[in-house]
């Protein structure tokens, strides 16, 4: 899914917090959203998903303003999972949609076994561990094959060896699927090995973007230098 964006504006208590004229996201592409704290990362993939709206400016899906809501989704850096079993929170998207019985099974066992998750599939969601918990979030946004995933810093609460297989997961659907990933990270190494291209964001503006590599290896914003340096405290 192409994502493009014209004018796009959001203020808080009368305080800009996104003002991007013009920007956009590749379909199939990988893209990462870095910047500071309080860059508007959060915010423009809150307007990306439907969960806010912009007061001014608009955001088309392969051209149209119309969102496809039925194809989005969007997984939360401490996601919350329904108080049932793993099978059946990855079930649920699926169910909304009226997918076949037999599709449901078939997908939820294929999730489990690219997750290495097999052996959770009866278990229930209370019991998870931080890591656990996000690959069943990620295997349950995944469920339906939506066209636009949008991830808030998916990997930040947990263990080297977790993150390593959600990234493994992410380019393997990547490239079966021809999904676009939209994710927010402050890892910039996450940034390079798993994004195509990356937006970097600065007080609400949109500084650089270009593809990860070049742009994380020799950025031409000045901002950008500082925050790929360490030396961008705001």
């Amino acid at each position: 899914m192409d994502v493009r964006f014209t004018d796009l504006k959001k203020s808080y208590d009368g305080r800009l917090v996104l003002n991007l004229p013009d920007g956009g996201i590749r379909s199939g592409s990988r893209t990462a959203l870095i910047g500071p704290n309080g860059a508007g990362k959060s915010t423009l993939l809150r307007i990306l998903a439907g969960l806010e709206s912009s007061d001014q400016g608009s955001v088309q899906y392969d051209g149209k303003r119309e969102m496809p809501r039925q194809d989005i989704t969007l997984v939360f850096q401490k996601p919350y999972l329904l108080s049932t079993t793993v099978e059946n929170n990855i079930a649920y998207p699926m169910k909304l949609r009226g997918v076949p019985k037999a599709q449901i099974a078939e997908r939820i066992d294929e999730l489990l076994e690219e997750l290495g998750l097999t052996a959770f599939k009866k278990q229930k969601a209370w019991k998870l561990s931080g890591g656990e918990t996000q690959k069943v979030a990620l295997a349950r946004a995944l469920s339906f094959h939506p066209r636009l995933l949008l991830l808030d810093e998916p990997t930040a609460n947990i263990d080297p060896h977790t993150t390593a297989e959600i990234e493994r997961m992410l380019l393997t659907i990547s490239e079966k699927e021809a999904i676009t990933i939209v994710v927010i990270t402050h890892n910039l190494a996450q940034a390079k090995r798993l994004c195509d291209d990356v937006l970097m964001l600065h007080k609400g503006e949109l500084v650089e973007a270009g593809e990860s590599r070049k742009v994380l290896a020799q950025p031409q914003n000045e901002i950008t230098r500082q925050f790929v340096a360490g030396e961008l405290l705001l």
